[in-house]
């Protein structure tokens, strides 16, 4: 990832694991969420905003490799770069870190909608280029 991508640090609660103090292989999928909402309001896009345009976006497919357990505590850093945006999707390539020790890396693919008909809509020109600048920075 380059240093263009976006770095969320969250802390793993007791929430987060089961009863080992491990985290729940599901809960990384929140991570990774979080992980893009932030890298959006970074470049000055928030989730209300793209609403209130009546935008959503929608995950159309994800993949994971877990590699090593995250536990009870641990600091993790999940960083997101966005890669091969389309005319209506987005590659978001994502990795949870512990202590820069590789622990899942992920690609979800994004789809953008028009929020009250479900159907493809192109991205605003405005988070098109930002998605294009940070594609390619990470080249």
């Amino acid at each position: 990832m380059t240093s263009s991508a976006s770095r969320l640090d969250q802390r793993v609660y007791i929430e987060d694991t089961d009863a080992g103090g491990i985290v729940y292989h599901a809960r990384y999928l929140h991570y990774m969420e979080r992980g893009r909402t932030e890298w959006l309001r970074e470049r000055g896009f928030d989730q209300q905003r793209l609403f209130e345009r009546n935008i959503a976006l929608v995950v159309r497919t994800l993949s994971c490799r877990y590699r090593k357990p995250a536990r009870l505590d641990d600091l993790l850093t999940v960083v997101t770069c966005a890669n091969a945006p389309k005319r209506y999707t987005v590659t978001f390539e994502q990795q949870v870190l512990y202590e820069n020790k590789l622990l899942l890396s992920g690609a979800v693919d994004i789809a953008c909608i028009d929020a009250t008909g479900y159907k493809p809509a192109q991205w605003p020109e405005e988070l098109l280029a930002a998605m294009i600048n940070d594609s390619r920075d990470a080249q």
